[in-house]
């Protein structure tokens, strides 16, 4: 048996987000920035793709940047707040995704940009009340940037309480919404946002397309030079089919997201309670109440010689999972994440994540499974 637990770092590609795209990998394959008929239609289905994933958000479709991914949407936003909008502070946490606690640290090293790290406690909830303190501390111009919730632990962030902060003090306010975005409703608007970023490969659709809201008061200027496309702020032939399929993800996602939000939270309700009956010593890492990533689950499991080795044997099993985020899976060093919990390093971290897609036959696979590694 096949089970993929490891919907955080990517999900399968939805059939009717295929078929969406298809026409665009065949008969509709003009380039967007010609006069012509085949250039036309690419570009009326990419406007009607930013109108889409702009009223999803509550926001001007002027105000959606089409990119390759969060990451760069990220990267934009960080480096650019520095270089064109003024900011000469950054407060971020210090359980970022890497994509932001490297552009931050480049800030810092590279642009003289001053940094500073608002406290978190054991679960990854963020402490206002320091956040306020460095909010005040200083007269520079500031950008905050916080993830929406945490990729590895799901801990979920009141962005609307950030928000309100960031608007009393006059900072600017980035965040980072991969793992929610098409998961949870998000209105820029009641967030008091300026800038959020997503990817399509997180809710069923595409890889290497993604998306930047920019608050039209606070517009940065090109990442990538070259042509004039995304209106002069992202420059290269656009990927027309990566687009429509992100906006034919995220519909879809947006029209089902009470039911599958609560068929997969009754999946991982459920892996919860047999994690619990059949171990001992189990903990979680991050929030596993209403504050969490209905998506996310991470299993904390005592230290042993077994435990050390189990995300190798459940690969072998046909179990996909994670020890952390995807995007560090390549390296040496454990988890920036639970580190910064100040958890007992010794204990073996283990993130299980969920789609529509995943059952409770496949939930009791994995216990089973579990059950005969430890």
């Amino acid at each position: 048996m096949k089970v993929y637990f490891d919907n955080a770092a990517t999900t399968p590609l939805d059939e009717d987000v295929l078929t969406a795209m298809m026409p665009y990998l065949k008969e509709h394959f003009g380039n967007p920035s010609t006069q012509y008929s085949y250039g036309r239609d690419t570009r009326a289905a990419i406007e009607e793709a930013r109108k889409e994933i702009a009223q999803l958000i509550n926001a001007q479709a002027s105000e959606v940047i089409f990119t390759s991914g969060a990451t760069e949407s990220n990267n934009m936003v960080i480096k650019g707040a520095v270089n064109y909008l003024g900011v000469e502070r950054i407060i971020t946490s210090p359980i970022e995704h890497h994509c932001v606690e490297y552009s931050v640290d480049f800030c810092r090293d590279h642009l003289q940009v001053e940094t500073a790290f608002v406290k978190i406690d054991d679960k990854g909830n963020i402490d206002f009340d320091d956040l306020e303190t460095l909010l005040q501390s200083s007269s520079k111009k500031t950008l905050v940037s916080l993830m929406h919730a945490n990729n590895e632990i799901g801990t979920l962030l009141d962005a609307e309480r950030v928000g309100a902060l960031c608007k009393k003090y006059n900072a600017l306010f980035h965040s980072d919404t991969v793992q929610t975005f098409a998961h949870f409703p998000i209105d820029v608007q009641k967030m008091n946002v300026d800038f959020i970023s997503g990817a399509a490969h997180k809710f069923h659709g595409p890889k290497g397309i993604g998306f930047l809201y920019m608050r039209k008061q606070h517009k940065l200027q090109a990442y990538i030079h070259g042509g004039g496309q995304e209106r002069g702020f992202r420059a290269g032939t656009e990927n027309v089919y990566g687009i429509v399929g992100m906006a034919a993800a995220a519909k879809k996602a947006y029209d089902n997201l009470e039911n599958d939000k609560a068929y997969i939270l009754g999946l991982k309700n459920y892996f919860i309670q047999q994690l619990q009956a059949n171990f001992q010593d189990i903990d979680f890492n991050g929030n596993i109440d209403e504050n969490s990533l209905f998506t996310v689950l991470n299993v904390s499991f005592p230290p042993s010689d077994k435990a050390a080795l189990l995300l190798f044997m459940l690969d072998i099993d046909g179990i996909c999972c994670s020890g952390g985020s995807a995007c560090g899976s390549g390296a040496s060093a454990g988890s920036h994440v639970i580190s910064a919990l100040a958890k007992d390093e010794n204990r073996v971290s283990i993130r299980f994540s969920f789609s529509k897609h995943n059952t409770k036959e496949e939930v009791d696979y994995v216990i089973s499974k579990i059950k005969e590694k430890l």
